[in-house]
């Protein structure tokens, strides 16, 4: 960690808790309102999520966005703490100087053009960035990144993102995942304490940020995407402390050649054999994923899958015959179990539910399972069981679709089935998850999504495949294996 010339430390908790916001190179939008650059849609950001001092530097502009534009830094009159630049990079060097004299904690360099270039000149240029930051006492986060987002202190980089904030810390090299992953997770109910994307970390690295994550009151999962590190000691020891504290998921960019020739353009990251970074994620106990799309389910698990299951065994209700073996074939090839059910609880099931037509051996499959009353039956019943560590209820035929006639509204099906799931998750004391596929048609769309935020609000884990649901809560089966396993070593 760098200090500033009165010797004060330049914490990433300063970083993350700016007074004020400038953003430099904004340029106004064009008539009829495209046009916007990157420095235009973070003081948009900004103003529509109520961050309080957004000060837009170009000395073009009179004003952006109905609020005052300034020539330059030094012409701000309230404190700077953090500064987004969207200029050519050689126009750096100069901006780094008048950041030193405003007193500035960070900057975040939006832009490209550096190291990750493969140009000598151009790696010269970060150095010499480098050492201004040294010398004038602030930190640089970038350069090639979309920088910070902190909802629960309004500092936003984009808009349509949930503003509430939670317990989840984002750390990504990659600009687009850090757009992407907040957006895309968000109907799910995931909400973030902080954000980072961090491009050539030619300062701010996924070492500090894992270490301040580790020690973050504010984050209870940490989740990290990262092409490649430089200091692999530290990262391995940064890792392993993380990971000992906190639920960890990481998705490592760059494991063929092709990903590697990109990460490579990318941030200018070198990144290390595929083998040696899986072996590192199994001794930490780091929980590793292979895309986005199964990071926000191993999220979902984390957060809403509760409590969490003390093994792999699973169970399976739901209409529909295909589905159900689908849904079998699904969980056991992720590597869960799907155990047949003793036969007291099988003839439990056939006192209460119908028996033509119907499985009862593990899957459960029967007509009247949309019906709440027989949901609550299924999962009681199916969850005394000692070798059941969870239960999925599936809606194979997406019974919330439009060819459902409106029998499946908020009344007579999504506030009494959402109270019985939970009821009955309480009563046994195993997560119950939902997989709810998402329709082809805009009409089942509509009504697909009033479920799904019914679910989600009623605090219960939705995933949209029964393949994304069964890998993600293997992974999470063996992450708590292994933890309960290291718990027990260690008392």
């Amino acid at each position: 960690m760098d200090r500033n010339p009165t010797g004060k430390p330049v914490s990433l908790e300063e970083v993350f808790n700016p007074r004020g916001v400038a953003v430099v190179g904004v340029s106004a939008p064009a008539a009829g309102g495209g046009g916007f650059s990157f420095g235009g849609l973070v003081v948009l950001s900004l103003i529509k999520a109520g961050f309080p001092a957004v000060y837009p530097i170009n000395p073009k502009y009179p004003e952006i966005l109905g609020i005052r534009c300034y020539p330059n830094l030094l012409a701000v009159p309230g404190p700077v703490d953090h500064v987004v630049v969207n200029i050519p990079a050689e126009s750096c060097l100069a901006l780094l100087d008048e950041c030193a004299a405003k007193g500035v904690r960070s900057v975040h360099f939006f832009t490209a053009g550096f190291g990750e270039s493969g140009e000598e000149d151009r790696a010269a240029l970060e150095r010499a960035m480098l050492d201004k930051a040294r010398d004038g006492g602030f930190r640089i986060i970038g350069p090639n990144c979309i920088g910070l987002f902190v909802p629960g202190r309004r500092v936003a980089n984009s808009i349509d993102i949930p503003l509430d904030p939670g317990p989840v810390a984002f750390v990504t090299q990659s600009g687009g995942h850090a757009q992407i992953l907040p957006k895309s997770s968000g109907p799910r109910g995931i909400r973030f304490s902080k954000v980072v994307s961090y491009g050539n970390a030619l300062d701010v690295n996924e070492c500090e940020l894992l270490e301040y994550f580790a020690g973050d009151d504010e984050t209870e999962i940490i989740a990290a995407y990262v092409e490649g590190v430089r200091d692999g000691e530290g990262f391995a020891r940064a890792l392993a402390e993380a990971a000992r504290r906190k639920p960890v998921i990481v998705y490592k960019g760059g494991k063929t050649e092709a990903g590697l020739r990109a990460a490579l353009g990318h941030t200018a990251s070198m990144t290390s054999s595929v083998a040696v970074f899986e072996a590192l994620c199994r001794q930490t106990n780091a929980i590793q994923v292979d895309h986005l799309d199964e990071m926000i389910d191993v999220l979902t698990a984390l957060r809403f899958a509760h409590p969490l299951p003390a093994g792999a065994g699973a169970a399976m209700i739901g209409a529909g015959g295909g589905p159900a073996v689908l849904g079998s074939d699904e969980l056991e090839r992720a590597g869960l179990s799907v155990p047949r059910l003793l036969r007291e609880v099988q003839e439990e099931l056939k006192r209460h539910l119908p028996i033509a037509g119907s499985i009862f051996t593990n899957p459960v499959d029967t007509l009247n399972l949309i019906d709440p009353r027989a949901i609550d039956v299924a999962l009681r019943t199916v969850g005394s069981s000692p070798d059941i560590h969870m239960l999925v209820y599936h809606l194979g035929f997406h019974p919330v679709g439009s060819w459902g006639m409106g029998r499946f509204s908020a009344r007579t099906f999504l506030d009494p089935v959402t109270a019985v799931i939970r009821a009955a998750r309480d009563a046994v004391g195993k997560p119950v998850l939902i997989a709810l596929r998402p329709p082809e048609d805009l009409e089942g769309m509509k009504e697909f999504l009033a479920a799904q935020e019914a679910f989600v609000a009623a605090g219960l884990p939705v995933f949209h495949s029964l393949r994304g649901l069964a890998g993600a809560m293997s992974r999470i089966a063996e992450w708590k294996r292994r933890k309960d396993h290291t718990t027990s070593i260690s008392s």
